[in-house]
């Protein structure tokens, strides 16, 4: 079982992000359990599966304050090797977290309520960094092999023969490249991403602008995590995830997004471009829902889109309720500078520049 540090690695981590987000604002404003590399690979890292039961939450903020003192903390009924999936429900769900995150700062809303609905469901760490308890930073061709080990044991394990994949930014891109690039097509019967960059992010114009002033990119560098910056609109890795269609045969897939992102825009770069997917916009369901970026994976009616998805059959309708701009992300501010006691939310990292 690999370790976690505690809360200076935590804060250092969110510290990390505000840095990035004031960047982007002032450039704007001027214009576990170890498991095995399926490919042996001799730098594989393996990644973490927290597996310390932790109480449900209602936004990230309270995530963060109960990972301070319990960073082993997965959803409150995750990570059950145990579990069998029911007919009802035959695929076990598997979620990703997003960038500079953890599966319990994102997934405790929304993992809890998929348990109460019958499903399997499972949560990883991926992308850590050496030896240390940041997540979500890494590059991603290595989070990809490292879901790829985690499916295969949650195969094993439940003998299911799919599982259906749920990844939040970061997590979406992880999920798809697992899915498109490292044969995963086969082992999985639907894809959700939620808030997904499927064609990257400009971060309101810090990408084109660093573009044609390079400097900036530099300064970036020192800021973000590479997987932030894999993501960018126009990267490397964005290309070479679209290169040959956004979709691949054999796999339901399913975006749902908001058109106030904070993160990416413009909004439509969360849409996929191929067959067999669709593409859910929260203001056309619930005009009123202003939810952004940040607060995604902890809005009350995504959550329900989101069970309408997995199980159209059985999910209730959703309840449509406004939700204030911006929501969130004051949260997210106060967290990363929290004081000793304190610690920054786990999905400050996944509302990370360009996730």
């Amino acid at each position: 079982m690999a370790q976690i540090r505690g809360r200076r690695s935590w804060r250092r981590s969110q510290r990390g992000v505000a840095v990035a987000i004031a960047l982007s604002c002032a450039v704007w404003l001027s214009g576990a359990v170890a498991v095995a590399d399926p490919d042996g690979s001799a730098d594989y890292r393996p990644p973490v599966v927290p597996t310390e039961p932790g109480p449900a939450q209602s936004e990230h903020l309270g995530a963060a304050r109960h990972l301070a003192d319990h960073p082993n903390a997965t959803p409150l009924g995750t990570n059950d090797f145990h579990c069998k999936p029911s007919a009802a429900h035959p695929d076990p769900v598997v979620l990703a977290h997003g960038s500079g995150s953890t599966a319990y700062a994102d997934w405790a809303g929304i993992g809890p309520e998929l348990v109460q609905a019958g499903f399997c469901v499972f949560a990883l760490n991926y992308g850590g960094e050496p030896g240390g308890a940041n997540f979500g930073n890494d590059d991603i061709h290595l989070s990809g092999r490292q879901l790829a080990a985690f499916v295969g044991d949650v195969l094993a394990a439940t003998g299911a023969k799919k599982v259906d994949l749920v990844g939040f930014s970061q997590g979406a891109v992880v999920t798809r490249y697992y899915v498109n690039k490292l044969g995963g097509a086969a082992r999985v019967g639907q894809w959700v991403g939620v808030a997904s960059p499927t064609y990257g992010g400009i971060l309101y114009g810090l990408v084109p602008l660093a573009n044609v002033v390079p400097p900036l990119w530099w300064i970036a560098a020192h800021v973000t995590s590479t997987a932030v910056r894999q993501q960018a609109a126009g990267s490397t890795f964005m290309q070479e995830l679209n290169d040959g269609g956004d979709t691949v045969p054999g796999v339901r897939y399913t975006t749902i997004g908001s058109r106030v992102d904070e993160m990416i825009q413009p909004f439509e770069n969360m849409a996929l471009r191929g067959p067999g997917a669709e593409n859910i916009v929260l203001q056309q369901r619930c005009p009123v829902d202003l939810t952004g970026h940040f607060h995604m994976v902890y809005d009350p009616y995504v959550q329900q889109l989101l069970l309408g998805v997995l199980d159209p059959e059985h999910a209730p309708q959703p309840k449509c309720t406004p939700v204030p701009l911006g929501t969130e992300i004051p949260e997210v501010v106060i967290a990363a500078h929290a004081p000793e006691t304190g610690s920054g939310p786990g999905g400050m990292g996944s509302a990370g520049p360009v996730k």
